[in-house]
Parts: structure tokens; sequence; C-alpha cells
């Protein structure tokens, strides 16, 4: 991929306004503690993480890349898009001891639901999330995945701490797009494309739902968090394909999200199977 020589270059594309992003999110009392913006890097996650081993980097630090070049996804799925296209980055986080190690597995879903609360709200989509956090908005009727969320462990100094990264293909046009199953904001019909509005909104959203969730011990069910992400899920209530990380797969109707954040699905003898990790594919209705 080829770095644009000037941040100007994409009049459509500007690029972020790091003083005023952090005039607006970086407050004395709040979750966030500093952001930085950063013209390209290879994995804000990476480059979050090797912070935090590093002692560089406290709670709330926010890493911001106009440019990923080797930006990844679940399951090993590299995520790469055009220059100031979309959001990219990372945030640090030490839910622990607040929250049992056994609830952090709510942490990707968290974000999952502020991510597509807060586009819902701010671009004027119907962002909803496939399980666990892939999220979808609808382009020509069709659903397309336009976002993504990673959430990686990081062994340091202080214990152990979470980064939690969001990728977000905003301006991305139709010739632009990784494959033809992907979408974008832009080709949603958001009535706003404006980054940095948009990474505020997310930011601030993350921040609420995070401090409702360590408040409450990390029980999704009393942070009424279980219940949010029921009400933008698009895979509860559908037959679904679980491609297994280990070979195999399973089939049947998507009816609930556990304790656990595992999607469970019950099959055509109506046993049900907790899915902690798999790959779902929304099957069209018979």
């Amino acid at each position: 991929m080829t770095t644009s020589r000037s941040r100007w270059s994409d009049l459509d594309r500007p690029p972020l306004d790091a003083r005023a992003l952090r005039g607006a999110l970086v407050r004395p009392d709040g979750l966030w503690t500093s952001l930085r913006v950063v013209e390209v890097t290879g994995s804000t996650n990476a480059d979050l993480a090797e912070a935090a081993r590093a002692g560089r980097a406290a709670e709330g630090a926010v890493l911001i890349a106009e440019e990923q070049t080797s930006g990844r996804g679940r399951l090993g799925r590299t995520w790469s898009a055009p220059a100031r296209s979309g959001l990219f980055f990372s945030v640090l986080l030490r839910p622990e001891p607040a929250v049992p190690a056994a609830r952090l597995t709510w942490l990707p879903l968290l974000a999952g639901v502020a991510t597509a609360t807060a586009l819902t709200r701010a671009a004027g989509v119907d962002a909803v999330l496939k399980w666990p956090n892939d999220l979808l908005v609808r382009v020509g009727g069709e659903e397309r995945k336009a976002g993504g969320i990673l959430a990686e462990r990081v062994e340091d100094a202080d214990g152990g701490a979470i980064v939690l990264g969001v990728g977000l293909n905003v301006s991305l046009r139709a010739d632009e797009l990784p494959v033809p199953q992907a979408g974008s904001l832009l080709l949603a019909d958001a009535v706003s494309t404006d980054r940095d509005p948009l990474l505020r909104a997310v930011l601030r959203a993350l921040a609420e739902w995070y401090a409702r969730w360590t408040a409450a011990g990390g029980d999704a069910e009393a942070a009424g968090l279980r219940a949010a992400y029921a009400d933008v899920s698009a895979t509860l209530g559908r037959r679904v394909r679980a491609e297994l990380p280990g070979g195999g797969e399973t089939r049947g109707e998507a009816v609930a999200v556990d304790g656990e954040g595992r999607l469970v699905i019950a099959g055509a003898d109506g046993t049900r199977q907790p899915m902690a990790a798999a790959d779902i594919i929304h099957l069209r209705a018979a």
C-alpha cells in the first residue's frame, strides 16, 4: 500500500484534529488519559501493547492511526484501508481486579455495543452486530461488514491489561472495498462521514459502558449490557452456521448470548450448544 504524500491530498478525507480530540475527550475525571494520532503504523494494537509492556502506557491511553498497513482482525485476518478512509484506533484498559477474569470475555462485546449505538446516533445508519462484534451496515438492502473489534491481553509490570482495537470503514468507496462483501458508512448513506465527531461519539459511548460494566463487577446482566447487546444483535433469532476454529461446523438457530458472552445455538433436535469462538455465517431463511 502506498501512503499519500500529503495529509490534504484527498479533500474528502481531511486529517483528524488531535488537539481538538484531546480537548474533548481527555479529562481529569474521565477514562481517557492520553490521546495520540500517528500518520501511519503497522498496527495500533501492536504499538499500544508494546507501550504497555514497556511501562509507557497508562489505562485510558488512546492510539489512533490515519493509516494502518498491518491491521489485524479476528481469527488472524488482516485489515487494511486507504489513508484517512476510516477510524483505526486502540485503547488500553485495566478492568482487573474490579472485573473477575472469567467475565473479561464480555469486553469485546461491550465495545461492539458502544460502537454500534454510537454510530447509529452520530452517523444515522442502522448499525448492528454479527456475533461477537462484527459491525454490519446495510448497503443496497444487503448486510455488509463495515468494522470489527479485536481484544488482546497484555502481560506487563502492573499485572496485565487489555488492548482493545477498533477498525471502521467510514468513507470507503465501492472501488476501494477489500472484498465485495465489505461496506462502509459512506456506502450505507450515513448522514455524516466526518471522522472527528464519529470518533468522539464512539469513545464516549465506550467510556460510559465501561464505567457501568466495571461498577457492576463485570456482570453483564446487572450492567444492562446483555440486554443492550440483544437489542443491536443481527445474529439472535436467525439460522446460522458456526465454523469452528479446529474444523467442523454447527448449524441451528442463534437463541441467546449466555452470561459468559458465548453464542448459544439450538440444533434441530433441541439441544443447545454454547460457542466461545467460531466464525458465524448468517443463513438465508428457507
